[in-house]
């Protein structure tokens, strides 16, 4: 189940919540030779990082500081997180803690 927006700056994410947007799957090769869809079908496991919630409280109720920020580039499980659309485009919300690793270029 996905929910639908107009604007992805309408939404916040809360405590350790982070909003992402998958790397689409190219559909055609360097050479040009076009990809089946069963190809291309299963989500990458990269994403980019569109915004971050404030981060979860501790049992002192001090805020635990997010591990990615804003333009992050990231490594994700194969599948999971909750699936927001808008207009076209699909984004996903993760916890901090399901992200696997950042990605340093």
């Amino acid at each position: 189940m996905s929910a639908t927006f107009k604007s992805i700056k309408s939404l916040v994410p809360l405590l350790d919540r982070v909003l992402v947007q998958r790397f689409k799957a190219e559909t055609k090769t360097a050479t040009g030779i076009f990809l089946p869809q069963s190809a291309t079908s299963q989500p990458l496991p990269e994403a980019t990082v569109i915004a971050v919630g404030p981060g979860a409280r501790d049992k002192d109720g001090k805020i635990i500081p997010m591990s990615v920020k804003t333009g992050d580039r990231i490594l994700l499980p194969g599948w999971g997180g909750n699936a927001i659309k808008v207009g076209e485009e699909e984004y996903f919300l993760f916890k901090d803690s399901e992200i696997l690793a950042k990605i340093k270029e």
